[in-house]
């Protein structure tokens, strides 16, 4: 006999009410019938899988085996089975299939839309924007998002959500926005030390990057005075009216008043990557989507004059290529 979906319905209903009674009575089954097919689910793998006394039925060390591989399988095929429908149904009812795209704040969300636009008409795209990776990463987990966008600093690994996948789009060194009034403003890039009396402004986020900053501030020989958490339009405001400086992506839209600026020798880097579920079907579109992304973001490097310059020098950084799916 040959092991089953229903075998291993069979053994999680059997754990989770801890008696072949209750099993069989919620699993609609004569006890005798259900008892019998234990009996050949335990011949084909081998072992007893559960221990029978009179506190009741335990799994054995073979039975909790069996359990979790059993508890990850289920759910994912169930998911397959939703996933699957949902993309039938718009296959045969001719509606247009929708694309819902996570992401944390980042310059590439617009461009990208805007290319599905083009290439895909009769698709519709439908984005969620968040601060947190963390949040995305659960929605794919749980099938309410088909791809996300996120950052994470340097080398961090992204949120380790079971069943997702990421790839790596691109490396960027962190800039600093900086007022165009600001003295440092003109320079070709700008000593961390120096920025040591600024007051400093950043968007919310989860992950290691305000620790990894402070840090890269520590070697420079200072530690950062107030670290503002606000949206992006209030730090643009602060930076323009010289508050404040942030530190930013050399992809960031460039505002009126404000500009980015390299900072000396890279101190902080900052990974951009596309995450999708393996069980889901959008994973067929992974590829596709990982070529636009990574177009985008070229687009955008080569519209930013101080990034295409440093991007000229520094050809290291910028979009990855390599095979770094996590």
């Amino acid at each position: 006999m040959e092991l089953e979906l229903r075998h291993l319905r069979i053994v999680c209903a059997i754990a989770e009410l801890g008696s072949i009674t209750k099993a069989a009575n919620t699993l609609g089954m004569a006890q005798p019938a259900l008892t019998a097919q234990l009996k050949r689910i335990e011949r084909t793998l081998g072992g007893a899988v559960f221990l029978r006394d009179h506190a009741g039925t335990r799994p054995t060390a073979l039975g909790k085996l069996v359990l979790d591989r059993a508890r990850m399988l289920l759910p994912a095929v169930s998911a397959l089975h939703d996933e699957a429908a949902r993309l039938a149904q718009h296959i045969h009812s001719g509606e247009p299939l929708t694309l819902r795209l996570g992401s944390t704040s980042g310059p590439m969300l617009g461009g990208l839309v805007q290319r599905l636009g083009t290439l895909h008409p009769d698709t519709h795209v439908a984005p969620h924007a968040s601060w947190s990776a963390n949040e995305l990463a659960a929605k794919i987990s749980d099938g309410s998002l088909d791809f996300a966008f996120i950052g994470v600093c340097g080398d961090a690994p992204p949120p380790p959500e079971p069943g997702v996948r990421w790839q790596t789009l691109a490396t960027d060194p962190v800039f600093v926005l900086l007022s165009t009034r600001h003295p440092l403003a003109r320079d070709e890039a700008v000593d961390l030390a120096a920025l040591a009396d600024e007051r400093w402004c950043a968007t919310p986020g989860d992950g290691c990057f305000a620790d990894c900053f402070v840090s890269a501030c520590a070697k420079a020989g200072f530690t950062p005075r107030n670290l503002y958490e606000t949206d992006v339009l209030a730090c643009v405001d602060m930076v323009e009216s010289g508050h404040a400086v942030v530190l930013c992506q050399p992809t960031f839209r460039e505002f009126p008043g404000v500009v980015a600026v390299p900072i000396a020798g890279t101190p902080l880097s900052w990974r951009h990557l596309i995450g999708w579920s393996h069980r889901g079907e959008m994973g067929l579109f992974a590829a596709e989507m990982i070529a636009l992304s990574r177009a985008v973001y070229r687009e955008l490097a080569e519209h930013r004059p101080s990034y295409a310059r440093f991007l000229e020098a520094n050809p290291e950084w910028g979009v990855s290529y390599a095979d770094s799916a996590v």
